[in-house]
């Protein structure tokens, strides 16, 4: 009985710090959620709480989409649509300083989109209660770079996109 004890102490040790550990994490995570909705919506000019963001991947790059989420929201869908002006505009010129102040850090490839941009193109779209920016490229290291990037953008904003190209 006493081994059986000796063992079961150290296993509910084990899982108790486990379990803190986890709950200290999934905090942490959701802190930092806060503040890239925080820093993006003074960044952007808009409110994430009033709009949906969309990062999708394809074969020749993806494309960033955003959108009121009520159609009747006039000043988001205004807002949305300059901003994402102003960043294919940017992102055309190498400049990545938004993305880069949202995340607190450097999106992966940033750096290769950088240096190939002129081998990728952005594009603004307009589409019903927003806009989208299409990124594309025929530069395979370019469409890798890109594909980077909207995969971190899908995980730090957590939208629930897919991580997948779609062909």
């Amino acid at each position: 009985m006493k081994a059986r004890m000796s063992l079961f102490i150290p296993c509910i040790l084990i899982c108790a710090a486990y379990a803190a550990a986890n709950e200290w994490q999934q905090a942490d995570s959701h802190q930092h959620t806060q503040e890239v909705q925080r820093r993006g919506d003074q960044a952007m000019g808009f409110d994430h709480a009033r709009t949906t963001h969309h990062f999708l991947l394809s074969s020749s790059g993806g494309a960033i989409q955003v959108t009121a989420n009520d159609p009747k929201d006039q000043e988001s869908r205004d807002q949305i649509r300059m901003h994402l002006t102003h960043i294919a505009k940017m992102f055309s010129e190498g400049d990545f300083e938004i993305p880069m102040l949202v995340h607190a850090q450097t999106p992966p490839g940033i750096v290769v989109m950088k240096e190939l941009k002129g081998d990728v193109s952005y594009k603004y779209v307009e589409i019903v209660d927003g806009g989208k920016v299409v990124i594309s490229s025929d530069n395979p290291a370019a469409i890798n770079a890109i594909h980077e990037f909207l995969r971190f953008q899908i995980k730090d904003h957590q939208t629930g996109d897919s991580l997948e190209v779609v062909r």
